[in-house]
C-alpha cells in the first residue's frame, strides 16, 4: 500500500457528517456542467451583491476556510495540531484597491505574526504582496527594478528621512507600500516567526522577486525568516534557484523558499497571447512542470545547508520524492528545515499521512469576513477543476473512507 492510501488516518479527525458533505461538495465540483455553474453563480453573487452568505459558509466556506477570523480559526487549529499539523493563517480577503483595505490587510497579517508568536501549532505566518498594494504599482516596479532597488535601499535604511521626500502621488503610493512591507517584516523578524510572500502573475513576479531577495539579506542573517514563493510551472524557475542559491553564498544569507506548481496558468498563457508572445513565461505541458518541481526539490535537498524550504503541493508523486530524498541525504523526518503543505479540506490522504510518518505538514487554512473571502473560493474552484484528477482523486478518497467506516458499523453491530 502506498504510504498515503490510509484513509482511516487521512479521515480520523472527521465526523461522518464532515465526511458527507464534503463526499457531496466534492460530487458537485467534479461535475464539469455543476461546477461551471456554481462558479459563476459566486461570480454573479459578488457582482451584484447577492445575500449569499449563509449557503457559502455552510458548504465550500465550511470546507476550505478556517472561519471569519482569527479566533474563528481557534478550532481548526486545535483539530489539525492534535494530529501534529500545523496551521498557516492565510487572510483571503482579496481584491482590494484603497489605502484603508491595504492599512486593514496590514494590520491583519501582522496579528497572525502575534498569534503565530505565541501559539507553536503556527509554524508561518503569510501574506500577498497585492494584499498591501495595487497591482498596477507591482507591474510598474517590475518594468523599472533599478528605481525599486533605490526606493527599498531608501525606506530600509533612512525611514527616518522620508517626510517632505514624495515628490508625486505615485511615489507616495510606493513608498507607503514600502513602509507597510517594512512593518510585516520588522514584526516577523522580532517576532521569530517565519513569513511566507505568496507568489503572483509574472508581470509583476519580478518586482516581488527582487524586493525578497533584498528582503532576505536583511533577515535571513542567521537563519530563515523570509521566504520567497516559486511557482514552477515558470520556465525560468530552475535558473532563479540556482541563482538566489549564488547569491546566498556569496552575501552570507539563508534562503526560505515555499516550492509550488503554480496558481495562475490560465491568466498567464492569456495574457501570453494577447502580447503576441511566441514565448510563454509558463509551460504549455503540465509534464515540465512536473520535472521542474521535482528537480526544484532535488537542488534544495542538495543544498539544504543554506535553504529551508516548505514543499506546497497536493502531488503524490513529489510528495513521496521529496521524503526519498530526505532519506538518500540522511535527513530527519522532523527536521525544522523542511516542510510539506496542503490547502485545507484538500489532500487530507497526504497531510495526515505524511504527519503520521513524523514528517512536517502544515495547512493552509484561508479565513476571513465570507462575502471577502469569495473571490478566493472561485479562483481556488477554477485552479481545482482545471487539475486533471484532482477533484476525483478527493472523491475516490471519501467514497472509499465511507464503505470502510459502513462496513466497520456493519461489523460492530453484528456482533
Amino acid at each position: 500500500m502506498s504510504i498515503f492510501k490510509n484513509t482511516e488516518i487521512a479521515f480520523k479527525n472527521k465526523s461522518t457528517q464532515d465526511l458527507n458533505r464534503a463526499y457531496l461538495l466534492f460530487k458537485a465540483i467534479n461535475n464539469k456542467i455543476l461546477s461551471f455553474v456554481s462558479i459563476n453563480l459566486l461570480k454573479l453573487s459578488l457582482y451584484f451583491n447577492i445575500p449569499i452568505d449563509f449557503i457559502i459558509k455552510n458548504t465550500v466556506f465550511k470546507q476550505f476556510c478556517g472561519g471569519i477570523s482569527i479566533n474563528d480559526c481557534q478550532n481548526t487549529i486545535h483539530k489539525l495540531a492534535k494530529s501534529n499539523i500545523g496551521t498557516i493563517l492565510d487572510f483571503s480577503a482579496e481584491g482590494k484597491e484603497k489605502d484603508e483595505d491595504f492599512i486593514r490587510v496590514t494590520n491583519e497579517i501582522i496579528d497572525t505574526i502575534n498569534e503565530a508568536c505565541t501559539n507553536q501549532d503556527i509554524p508561518f505566518a503569510v501574506f500577498k504582496m497585492t494584499g498591501i498594494t495595487k497591482k498596477s504599482i507591482l507591474e510598474t516596479l517590475s518594468k523599472n527594478v533599478k528605481y525599486l532597488q533605490e526606493k527599498i535601499q531608501f525606506i530600509f535604511d533612512k525611514e527616518n528621512e522620508i517626510n517632505g521626500k514624495y515628490l508625486t502621488k505615485s511615489e507616495r503610493e510606493i513608498m507607503d507600500f514600502l513602509l507597510r512591507l517594512k512593518k510585516i517584516c520588522d514584526a516577523s523578524f522580532n517576532k521569530n516567526v517565519r513569513l511566507f510572500i505568496d507568489a503572483e502573475e509574472s508581470w509583476i513576479q519580478e518586482a516581488i522577486d527582487n524586493i525578497v531577495i533584498d528582503l532576505m539579506n536583511r533577515y535571513n542573517k542567521e537563519k530563515a525568516i523570509i521566504f520567497n514563493t516559486i511557482q514552477m510551472y515558470r520556465v525560468d524557475r530552475i535558473h532563479y534557484l540556482n541563482n538566489i542559491i549564488n547569491q546566498a553564498k556569496s552575501n552570507d544569507f539563508f534562503i526560505g523558499l515555499k516550492i509550488v506548481r503554480g496558481a495562475y496558468h490560465d491568466k498567464e498563457i492569456s495574457k501570453s497571447m494577447l502580447l503576441g508572445d511566441k514565448s510563454p513565461p509558463v509551460y504549455l505541458n503540465k509534464k515540465h512542470t512536473d520535472i521542474d518541481f521535482n528537480k526544484a526539490l532535488k537542488i534544495c535537498i542538495e543544498n539544504i545547508k543554506y535553504i529551508s524550504i516548505c514543499a506546497g503541493t497536493h502531488n503524490e508523486n513529489s510528495c513521496r520524492y521529496l521524503i526519498d530524498l530526505m532519506k538518500e541525504n540522511q535527513i530527519d523526518p522532523d527536521d525544522n528545515r523542511i516542510f510539506f503543505s496542503q490547502l485545507l479540506g484538500m489532500s487530507d490522504h497526504i497531510s495526515y499521512n505524511a504527519s503520521n510518518l513524523g514528517y512536517n505538514v502544515s495547512k493552509y487554512v484561508p479565513y476571513g469576513p465570507v462575502k471577502e473571502v469569495i473571490p478566493y473560493l472561485i479562483r481556488r474552484a477554477e485552479e481545482n477543476t482545471s487539475i486533471k484528477g484532482q477533484m476525483g482523486r478527493e472523491l475516490k478518497n471519501i467514497i472509499i473512507e465511507r464503505k470502510r467506516r459502513l462496513h466497520l458499523n456493519r461489523n460492530s453491530n453484528s456482533q
